[in-house]
């Protein structure tokens, strides 16, 4: 056990980031009465002591483009940061998700000897592994949230400890199906289906039209279905509507700002590939996947990503545990079928029982083993 006063260095780059850093924090601070954390976080690791340099915001940066036309006030609050740390260096520092900042920050702190950590490995196992050289440069151990995560790592003879998933603990074994439809005043009765076409506006552009196509020939094998359809803001809500104007015949409601009601709601689920597809897998909802993109991106991604599933779901089981139609499978004629499968009571059954043993799999108490492998790491 470490007694003397200790410095953490940590930081998060965006709101997901913060959960897991105040998650953390408070994991640390129960096994260590003299902690001081100092970096860059949310409203939630502030709240739990963490002194903020500078806002979390300034880090949240998307996309090729965003990232280029903010890179100079970017490198600007990395220097305040090295500063900060060079003035009152840390006894260990934690770059949460967010590698572009995280890393480089790590790199010069582990050359000057502090033990680093990166909490969220980066997705280097399905593209550019040749980054994995990289960051072992960088940081002493990689807290990993898949099992398959640390299995990469391990064949680059990296240090990695496989901590659980947050999400796997903060999600119910059993979900309360009934109380999410009384919530949404739904019958219980009704087969309800989720349309979940994406958050973004181009999403919900390319990947919609196919998934109202799919409800119209789902429904004369299943008729009677409600469909529902998540809508993260009011200008995706409008979106959406315009949409599905086109199909008056179908049972179809809008939801704004609740997918994760709307999801525990459904009794399966069509949807675009995305992080959202590990919530489905927690939900025990049978699911389908689908993607398009444009040509050329699609044939970069292939030519770049060396993984043989997109779901996270189908990474963790290694097979296709739901159904993935990507590109030029994502047709109306292959998603029907496969959506009626998923109302099916053989076909759902199995599939339950399955996304039950990879949630405890997941369910692994996250916040704590993060704080015992980095103490285990100080010691």
């Amino acid at each position: 056990m470490i007694s003397r006063p200790l410095r953490v260095g940590i930081i998060a780059g965006e709101a997901s980031g913060d959960i897991l850093g105040a998650g953390l924090i408070k994991a640390l601070k129960s096994q260590h009465s003299n902690l001081t954390f100092i970096g860059i976080g949310g409203p939630k690791m502030i709240a739990e002591g963490c002194e903020s340099l500078e806002p979390m915001e300034t880090l949240s940066v998307m996309g090729l483009i965003e990232v280029i036309r903010h890179i100079r006030p970017l490198l600007a609050v990395r220097k305040k940061v090295m500063q900060c740390f060079t003035d009152n260096p840390p006894d260990i520092f934690i770059g949460i998700d967010a590698p572009d900042f995280c890393l480089p920050v790590a790199k010069k702190l582990k050359q000057r000897g502090i033990k680093t950590v990166q909490y969220v490995s980066p997705s280097v196992w399905a593209w550019r592994q040749g980054r994995v050289h990289g960051i072992k440069r960088s940081v002493d151990t990689v807290l990993c949230l898949f099992p398959f995560e640390k299995a990469f790592y391990d064949r680059f003879d990296m240090h990695a400890t496989f901590i659980g998933n947050t999400l796997a603990d903060q999600f119910p074994l059993e979900p309360d199906t009934e109380a999410a439809r009384t919530a949404l005043g739904l019958p219980l009765d009704t087969t309800c289906v989720a349309l979940m076409p994406g958050s973004r506006l181009s999403e919900i552009a390319r990947m919609l039209p196919l998934y109202l196509e799919t409800a119209v020939g789902l429904i004369e094998t299943h008729p009677g279905i409600q469909f529902l359809i998540p809508a993260v803001n009011a200008a995706c809500s409008q979106a959406i509507a315009v949409q599905v104007a086109a199909y008056p015949h179908l049972q179809v409601r809008i939801v704004e700002g609740d997918s994760q009601r709307v999801m525990t709601a459904a009794d399966a689920l069509l949807m675009t590939s995305g992080t959202a597809t590990l919530e489905a897998m927690l939900l025990k909802k049978p699911t389908v996947v689908s993607y398009k993109m444009a040509t050329l991106s699609w044939w970069l991604v292939k030519w770049l990503v060396k993984i043989e599933w997109a779901a996270l779901p189908n990474l963790l089981a290694e097979r296709a545990l739901m159904p993935e139609y990507l590109q030029d499978q994502a047709q109306a004629a292959l998603l029907i079928p496969a959506m009626g499968n998923c109302l099916e009571q053989g076909y759902r059954d199995d599939h339950i029982r399955e996304f039950h043993r990879q949630h405890v799999r997941l369910r692994r108490d996250a916040d704590q083993r993060a704080a015992d492998a980095v103490l285990a790491l100080l010691s």
